[in-house]
């Protein structure tokens, strides 16, 4: 991904150099920086707290989520392909491949799992974990 942002910032220089070349560098510094910042701050944030798990603006109370696993390599590019149940919450990223899987325990709720992609998905699988609601 930051190799796109990176050719979008010379693209940049190089559409204004042939006018001035301060001009180009300072285009494409302004590129980077700003499509950077889009890409960071834009990215959903998820959030587990003792009340609920939000994932960018979903939301779930605490009580209803259940046992997370964290997805890898093969078996994640499976959970977004054939392996995936369309009634599933998805939220993916292109420059994050691993995901982790976490089951919806609502009676009322059609969605069988939310699948989340997540630079620690261990993390994020344990946290919720620790958390949940046993019967």
């Amino acid at each position: 991904m930051w190799l796109i942002v990176a050719f979008v910032g010379g693209t940049g220089f190089v559409a204004v150099a042939p006018i001035s070349i301060a001009v180009g560098v300072i285009v494409a510094a302004v590129l980077v920086v700003a499509i950077g910042l889009v890409l960071t701050l834009g990215a959903p944030r998820i959030v587990l707290t003792n009340e609920d798990l939000r994932v960018g603006r979903a939301y779930i109370e605490r009580r209803y989520v259940g046992e997370a696993v964290a997805i890898r390599g093969a078996d994640a590019r499976a959970a977004r392909g054939p392996d995936l149940d369309g009634r599933a919450f998805m939220n993916f990223r292109v420059s994050v491949p691993e995901l982790c899987r976490i089951s919806i325990v609502d009676p009322v709720d059609p969605t069988p799992y939310w699948l989340t992609a997540t630079r620690h998905p261990d993390e994020l699988a344990r946290a919720v974990n620790e958390g949940r609601v046993r019967d």
